[in-house]
């Protein structure tokens, strides 16, 4: 949860509040209006883009944990 406050405290302020406002909808269970799929060989791992950024979070037995917020690239998904 720290890497993800640290990427937080360097988005500009829209960025912020849209990643922002797309968590508190996950969490919810909320998902039908965010670009939401599901991680290719991974039978919990999800992903929801927003613009450059991806949340990768996970999805079992009904509890929903943000598990990683990072910027689109070649390196994203290769830990998960």
């Amino acid at each position: 949860m720290e890497r993800i406050d640290k990427i937080l405290k360097i988005l500009r302020t829209d960025e912020r509040e849209r990643v922002i406002l797309c968590i508190e909808k996950i969490l919810a269970g909320n998902t039908a209006l965010l670009d939401i799929k599901k991680l290719k060989g991974q039978q919990y791992f999800y992903r929801a883009r927003i613009g450059d950024l991806r949340i990768i979070f996970t999805k079992k037995e009904g509890a929903v944990h943000i598990v990683a917020l990072e910027k689109r690239g070649d390196n994203t998904y290769r830990r998960f």
